[in-house]
């Protein structure tokens, strides 16, 4: 009985092993099936994701970011301990000691799926950078089998370390921020490595679920999760009971910054279409590029408010239009329910934000902006030149420029205000570099994304006066000699009506110095210029001063009858105070990739254009036009300046180009269909306040004037102004003029 026993002992074992070695080969055969199809983790050795191109102003702040995912990677010592603890206590408490799968966390979901007929999570940190790194998110028994394989042999190749940084720089945080860097950025706006506790449980608490437990999206689920991490973290030992309850306690402040804009959207942009120009879109948007500007953050902002206040006081010369809209014509519409998307914002003394009227009086406009109450006092629409029940009614929503506000009462004090119909730009270029330092293209880029600064073609105007007499200097008239300001006409061609010019004021003047025509901008002096030194040799210097549009040789190009655009025309203008030297206009100094590699570093190109004494009498012209001219605004700047005002007819276009020795700044005014700006809004009421405002910011509080460089040939003379003869110093018309050496009138007086 006994030898019988064992006989069917040993059988049975036999088969048992014939039937373990069966499964254990089916087992190895299925995974060994799945394994063919896995991707090589030693990927992660080269570990490089998509992360964010930085673009950099001058002074190194970030203007602008692109990206597919946002993300920037990090080390693991920049990422903050509390927050490394913070992700293990809520995602993976086990992460330290298990071999990538935690036994007990696997064991309850595999029965709850069975019994459920579903798959659910119960994923370590290392499962969960298997599937975001190599596989989809499909919920399916394939793909769950891969993922442990493949977190074998992360857990196998790579120390805990390096795990758990691969996927702090890998998990999702929500609002396209991936990795805590991008993360901690966006939310709280510093580095990883600078989270506070409260912080850092916030972000790991995010995790789970970004699109749910997002504090943007729902505080309260936020500061639920946020308290479950702190009692994870308190649970493990990584922090006291009396530091998890203060952190508790802590409000939860974030920074919301995914809305915000670029200082510099029209300059940032002309950055992008180079970028991807050179480099194409996958570089520019997942390889990281580092690229440094020339763009001055601090002249930046004062262009943008320069330009913003000049076209809403223009706006307001021309009248109030009216509300946009009222609340009360929408169906259901009511007066208190009603909620616009700005107001989710911070408002600011000084912000223009739309209001809804709640109620009015002849004398009072009452409002409510998001959670604050106001009110308009009659000072606030006085520029209307109406009573305020004349203007708007209860429902209305109008544009409000907030003056004050008090955040104890929530209530605020504002003035009656309204989007600008008109557009402008402005471009500053630093002259001896040629670098461009600020760049507005519209009133709003948000409005319209095209660049008036770059791609708009407009009349020049007089603007192109100095070209003009630029050709003239070099050829060897002076300040004082005469031209003709009387009628005239000239032939214009077969079966064409004479061209027969005229002065802005209808008027002649006779004998006029080339001085008081350019600072005076009289129209027939420059015509008559124009023709006795020849079309086809102005356009020719012209080119030489850097104009690459059209410029055909025709009469009317001495006032500006051709196009060319602002970044041409401020171009042309910094070959005046930079002793006939241009240099072609660049944003771009250098541009980097993710490893440090310099793919692109750019230098100024200098180009000899117009002789430097030639150049020197032009600003000393100019200088005129400020001082005595249709630009005298600007001499209350007390600055050496120079410039000159342009007005295309009908008041289309509005113009001021000016210059000190460091910066030129160009400013244009209009609409792009060419209609009017209304009756005397020329470039010298239109463009030049905003040039002003500009170079307000430019010359700050310095005290220590620069200097235009003179060259040595340069002489002078103590002349009359209007007539160009030579005077005692003290006559009421003298002035000290400037000559080329050899092209001086007599020295009677010196």
């Amino acid at each position: 009985m006994a030898r019988y026993v064992i006989r069917i002992a040993r059988q049975a074992s036999l088969i048992a092993a014939f039937v373990g070695a069966a499964i254990f080969g089916i087992v190895s055969g299925v995974l060994f099936a799945f394994a063919g199809d896995l991707p090589r983790i030693t990927a992660l050795d080269d570990y490089a994701p998509s992360v964010i191109t930085h673009v950099h102003a001058a002074n190194g702040s970030v203007v602008a970011e692109f990206a597919t995912q946002r993300r920037v990677v990090i080390a693991y010592e920049e990422i903050a301990p509390h927050l490394r603890e913070a992700i293990i206590a809520s995602e993976d408490g086990s992460f330290n000691s298990h071999f990538g799968v935690s036994i007990p966390r696997l064991v309850i979901t595999a029965v709850r799926d069975v019994l459920n007929q579903e798959l659910s999570g119960a994923s370590t940190i290392t499962m969960q950078l298997a599937r975001n790194l190599f596989l989809t998110l499909d919920k399916t028994w394939t793909r769950k089998v891969q993922e442990l394989l493949l977190t074998f042999q992360i857990e196998k190749r790579y120390t805990k370390r390096e795990i758990l940084t691969l996927y702090c720089n890998q998990i999702l945080f929500g609002h396209g921020a991936f990795g805590v860097e991008a993360a901690a950025r966006m939310y709280f706006d510093k580095s990883a490595s600078d989270l506070g506790l409260e912080e850092a449980a916030l972000l790991a608490g995010i995790i789970q679920t970004p699109a749910r437990q997002s504090p943007f999206v729902n505080p309260d689920r936020a500061r639920s999760r946020r308290s479950y991490v702190l009692g994870r973290m308190e649970a493990d030992g990584y922090i006291t009971a009396a530091e998890a309850g203060a952190a508790r306690a802590m409000p939860i402040v974030v920074s919301d910054r995914r809305g915000e804009s670029s200082i510099a959207p029209y300059f940032v942009e002309e950055v992008r279409q180079h970028l991807e120009s050179n480099y194409g879109a996958k570089q520019l948007y997942e390889g990281g590029l580092s690229v440094h500007t020339t763009l001055d953050a601090g002249l930046q902002r004062a262009a943008n408010v320069a330009i913003r206040t000049g076209l809403h006081r223009l706006d307001k010369r021309r009248g109030y239009r009216g509300a946009a809209e009222n609340v009360r014509d929408a169906e259901d519409g009511s007066i208190e329910g009603y909620e616009h998307a700005r107001w989710r914002r911070p408002i600011v003394e000084g912000d223009r934000v739309p209001a809804v009227v709640t109620g009015v009086t002849p004398d009072r406009i009452a409002l409510r902006v998001g959670r604050y109450r106001g009110a308009i006092g009659r000072d606030g629409f006085r520029w209307t030149r109406r009573e305020a029940t004349r203007l708007v009614e209860p429902g209305d929503v109008v544009l409000a420029q907030v003056s004050a506000i008090d955040e104890a009462a929530l209530t605020l004090t504002a003035s009656l205000d309204q989007e600008p119909l008109a557009e402008a730009a402005l471009i500053a270029i630093e002259n001896r570099t040629g670098h461009i330092l600020a760049m507005v293209g519209g009133y709003d880029f948000e409005r319209s994304k095209f660049n008036r600064a770059v791609q708009a073609q407009r009349q020049l105007g007089s603007l192109f006066k100095p070209v003009l007499y630029a050709t003239a200097i070099d050829r060897g008239y002076t300040p004082t000699s005469i031209i003709i300001d009387e009628p005239v006409s000239f032939p214009a061609g077969p079966d064409q009506p004479d061209y027969e010019p005229r002065n802005y004021d209808q008027e002649f003047e006779g004998p006029v110095t080339l001085r008081h025509a350019l600072e005076d901008s009289r129209n027939i002096p420059a015509v008559q210029m124009m023709a006795e030194l020849g079309p086809e040799q102005v356009v020719g210097y012209a080119r030489q001063m850097g104009f690459t549009s059209e410029l055909p040789p025709f009469l009317s190009v001495a006032l500006g009858a051709a196009e060319g655009t602002l970044l041409e025309i401020t171009s042309a203008y910094t070959v005046f105070p930079n002793q006939g030297v241009r240099l072609d206009p660049f944003q771009v100094l250098t541009v980097e990739d993710r490893d440090g590699n310099t793919l692109e570093d750019n230098r100024p190109i200098a180009h000899e254009s117009l002789p430097a004494d030639t150049s020197f009498i032009m600003t000393s012209l100019l200088r005129g036009v400020v001082q005595r001219g249709t630009a005298r605004r600007a001499n209350a700047l007390n600055w050496p300046l120079a410039g000159k005002t342009g007005t295309v007819d009908e008041y289309t276009d509005a113009w001021f180009v000016g210059y000190d020795p460091d910066v030129t700044v160009g400013v244009w005014v209009g609409h792009d269909q060419k209609t009017t700006l209304g009756p005397a809004e020329e470039g010298a009421t239109a463009a030049l306040p905003i040039w002003i405002e500009f170079m307000q910011a430019h010359i700050g509080d310095r005290t220590e004037r620069p200097q235009f460089l003179q060259p040595a040939n340069i002489v002078f003379r103590s002349v009359d102004r209007r007539t160009g003869d030579i005077a005692e110093p003290s006559a009421p018309n003298a002035i000290r003029e400037s000559f080329i050496a050899g092209t001086e009138p007599g020295i009677a007086f010196q």
